[in-house]
């Protein structure tokens, strides 16, 4: 864990990518995301690296886990933010990827 925490966007979303079936691999990742995305400048590397679909995958991977569910929650807001067009690409690919159920 404490090595997903020093990853950057992109290896914080493979390591998401690739063990998000694993509680607190995605518990970890989907946090560092959160920090590392609320900074503007890493919100399109990490689209760009896939951690869009991974962090829609991670809480319904794990939907009894409350802390994957929040870091997923949070990764997800802090990746879609911004009002530009590639602010709402980022959320229009979230809504496709399975993020908002109807």
């Amino acid at each position: 864990d404490a090595e997903v925490r020093a990853m950057g966007v992109a290896a914080a979303a493979a390591a998401l990518r690739a063990h998000g079936s694993v509680s607190r691999v995605a518990l970890a990742a989907c946090e560092r995301l959160a920090d590392l995305c609320a900074e503007a400048q890493n919100r399109q590397a990490a689209a760009d690296a896939g951690a869009i679909e991974a962090i829609v995958a991670a809480p319904q991977a794990h939907p009894q886990v409350a802390g994957v569910q929040q870091g997923g929650c949070m990764a997800m807001a802090n990746v879609c933010a911004g009002f530009d067009a590639a602010g709402i690409a980022r959320k229009q690919r979230a809504a496709d990827a399975g993020s908002i159920e109807v």
